[in-house]
């Protein structure tokens, strides 16, 4: 909204033209988000609890201390998230421009998705809520119409190819197969995000990494004189979602407030879904999707674990982990969860520090 009217202003008062630049309003942006979430989040909290008799639900079959010292936490904490993101990107960014509609179709069609899920956990008062199948099928539905809406709207000579890191000119045009890989990079993204949150601040802050990351990212490929002088495939209008990652980084900082441990509130899937598919569906607006499983290292893993437990039990009868996702692992193996927490956010920064390395090593 500020960018469409303040800076007809700039005639008549100079400082207006700011609203002009991309890194201005990243900074409002961040600023607005955390404010937002930090003055509602309590009274969201309070409203959760007062709703929530028991809170979310917690696995019969995990670490001993979450049925003693997690029992009672309120859930659908990604609605403070949500909520501070739309009023952020409302305020901040070009709401003409289409991948900021595509980021919000996913944020809030996923959110939904999640919503219900929680919803039903709730309700049942088990930790078991919509069916994976049903789950995966409703985000495949949103991940569909919005990866349409990218293919139809964005450069025909770029809209379905795929770049790799580290090689400068090697581009594939995927053609038609451009969309199920599009669905499979945004509904993996969300779902990796889902298993990471599983303990005290763990998910929230590689978040915030991954989105500070792709919003440089974003800012490098929607500018043409960066992107040709890195050699990196460029993307007009995509420099917007610098704004929409900066509201992420913002409204996630003041979400860690409330999440720290001991945590006040958990996202639950209505956050961690909806998160997710937002950061999976920048990557493949910038085309940097193979970027984002870098950067997105730690969701990898924890995905990878769950495949490997399951596979291995299935076909063997045994579990190759102590429990799943892996940093129940590490619980089940003695370590205190502030050390697993920390440690996965340095593992975390250090992926995206070798992501961010590989738009230069081409």
């Amino acid at each position: 909204m500020f960018y469409y009217f303040l800076p007809q202003l700039s005639d008549h008062f100079i400082l207006f033209n700011l609203f002009n630049y991309i890194s201005f309003r990243s900074g409002g942006a961040i600023i607005t988000a955390l404010l937002i979430t930090l003055f509602f989040g309590p009274k969201i909290i309070s409203v959760l609890k007062r709703n929530q008799k028991n809170g979310q639900p917690i696995r019969d079959d995990g670490p001993i201390e979450h049925i003693i010292k997690k029992k009672g936490t309120p859930t659908m904490g990604g609605f403070m998230i949500l909520f501070s993101l739309a009023i952020s990107i409302f305020l901040w960014a070009d709401l003409r421009n289409i991948y900021v509609w595509a980021v919000i179709i996913i944020m809030f069609g996923f959110g939904l998705v999640g919503f219900f899920d929680d919803y039903l956990k709730l309700y049942r008062g088990t930790s078991k809520g919509i069916s994976a199948k049903l789950k995966i099928l409703l985000q495949i539905i949103v991940a569909l119409i919005t990866s349409y809406l990218l293919v139809k709207f964005t450069d025909p000579e770029i809209a379905t190819t795929l770049s790799f890191p580290f090689f400068k000119n090697l581009m594939i045009d995927l053609g038609i197969f451009f969309i199920p890989f599009s669905i499979f990079v945004i509904v993996g993204a969300s779902n990796s995000v889902n298993l990471t949150d599983g303990l005290d601040g763990l998910a929230i802050v590689p978040v915030m990494v991954v989105a500070a990351s792709f919003a440089a990212i974003s800012y490098l490929v929607g500018n043409a004189f960066f992107a040709n002088y890195l050699q990196i495939p460029f993307v007009g209008g995509a420099g917007e979602l610098t704004v929409i990652c900066a509201s992420l980084v913002g409204a996630g900082l003041g979400f860690l407030w409330f999440n720290a441990p001991p945590a006040m509130v958990f996202m639950g899937d209505t956050g961690s879904l909806s998160l997710g598919g937002i950061l999976g569906t920048v990557s493949v607006i910038t085309k940097n999707e193979f970027v984002l499983a870098i950067i997105g290292g730690m969701f990898v893993l924890e995905t990878i674990s769950v495949m490997v437990q399951v596979i291995s039990f299935k076909l063997t009868g045994k579990r190759v982990f102590k429990m799943a996702p892996i940093h129940h692992h590490f619980e089940k193996k003695g370590w205190p969860e502030s050390t697993i927490v920390v440690r996965f956010w340095i593992i975390t920064v250090i992926l995206a520090l070798i992501g961010l390395v590989t738009l230069k090593i081409r």
